[in-house]
């Protein structure tokens, strides 16, 4: 069976080259006459591995010396409670209701001290990206949460808030090398690696370094920044084999042009995908215009029978996980860094052959 276009929102698609290069090196990495599944993460391979991709990360982000780089494990949702053990010194946070991903943190962080929350935009199913009051803003709270790309509702910050003194803290997880952002304008992002980075089991955390080692005393040990950056992400074993792929990505992005280059291509897929959704007398997308995700891209017809139609012949056509999430409905596309264009051009093609036959 040939490959199929993967719109899915996570785990979801790797370059081509990427699977190619893990598949020649199963066997035998390197020399070494094994996996990177089955050597030590002790090993000088596996070192090289992880330093290798921290350096490339590090480049592809812009991300200065005084900012741990963290290979963690339990995915995005582990940091919802690791961010406020770690950061919740005088016992409040400023946080922005943006989607159920928000609305999670914000349920852990409660668990720790108390959750201000700034805005939300609840009100319309999560649409848009709520205006902010300054004077919402507590000038004493120990970290400001936003979660800057919303893979469910498909929408996205083109603006940061301006928190003063106040650590800004980003879930980067579905945009994460996307499109370029300033790392110096936040104290901690972290990314579950299975929709921009690799596979699923490993998640980046890039924390500044005056934010270490304030951690709650009855902290477990694994959910302590410090000792991961002490340890440089050996604490205990890691996700050797998640981060191995992780590092080919790098290289292929790099190889790409970079995170600048790979912007132009992701405004060029969303805007073809946009742009028909716009036009089209069938299908619309879901998001306020200014507030649209340039990876998650939901949409509907205003008909449900027809959604699910469009869902199984899309599947049919080899354009699959089109489904959209239930609170939402409908369709998503998930357009991420290994998406290519080919792909999004297909799909639009699909989607007017779709609705000249469903007039």
């Amino acid at each position: 069976m040939e490959r199929v276009y993967n719109f899915s929102a996570g785990p979801s698609m790797l370059p081509i080259e990427v699977l190619e290069q893990a598949q020649k090196d199963m066997l035998n990495f390197n020399g070494s006459g094994m996996s990177v599944m089955e050597m030590s993460h002790r090993s000088k391979w596996f070192d090289d591995i992880i330093k290798e991709a921290e350096a490339d990360l590090r480049e592809l982000m812009h991300i200065p010396e005084n900012y741990k780089v963290m290979f963690l494990q339990g995915g995005g949702s582990t940091q919802f409670a690791m961010i406020p053990l770690n950061l919740m010194v005088k016992g409040t946070c400023d946080l922005v209701n943006t989607g159920q991903w928000s609305k999670k943190a914000m349920q852990e962080a409660k668990k720790f001290g108390t959750v201000n929350v700034v805005a939300s935009s609840e009100d319309k199913v999560f649409n848009y990206i709520p205006a902010l009051d300054k004077s919402k803003f507590n000038p004493d709270a120990d970290y400001f949460y936003i979660t800057y790309n919303n893979t469910i509702y498909g929408t996205r910050y083109t603006e940061l808030p301006d928190t003063g003194n106040v650590p800004l803290v980003a879930d980067l997880s579905s945009m994460i090398m996307s499109e370029e952002i300033d790392i110096t304008k936040f104290g901690l992002v972290f990314a579950g690696a299975q929709k921009n980075i690799g596979p699923a089991g490993v998640t980046v955390a890039a924390v500044r370094e005056d934010l270490i080692g304030k951690a709650k005393a009855d902290c477990p040990t694994m959910l302590d920044y410090k000792v991961h950056a002490d340890a440089s992400s050996l604490y205990n074993t890691p996700p050797c084999y998640a981060i191995y792929i992780a590092g080919l990505v790098f290289k292929w992005l790099k190889k790409m042009g970079g995170v600048k280059e790979m912007q132009k291509v992701n405004e060029e897929k969303a805007a073809i995908l946009y742009d028909f959704l716009d036009n089209s007398m069938m299908f619309r997308g879901t998001v306020v215009p200014k507030d649209r995700s340039l990876m998650n891209v939901p949409f509907v017809t205003d008909d449900d029978d027809l959604n699910a139609k469009f869902i199984k012949e899309a599947t049919a056509n080899g354009f699959v996980n089109l489904k959209g999430h239930r609170t939402v409905g409908g369709m998503r596309a998930s357009i991420y860094n290994a998406m290519p264009v080919e792909g999004v051009k297909s799909l639009v093609e699909f989607m007017k052959k779709f609705e000249t036959e469903n007039k």
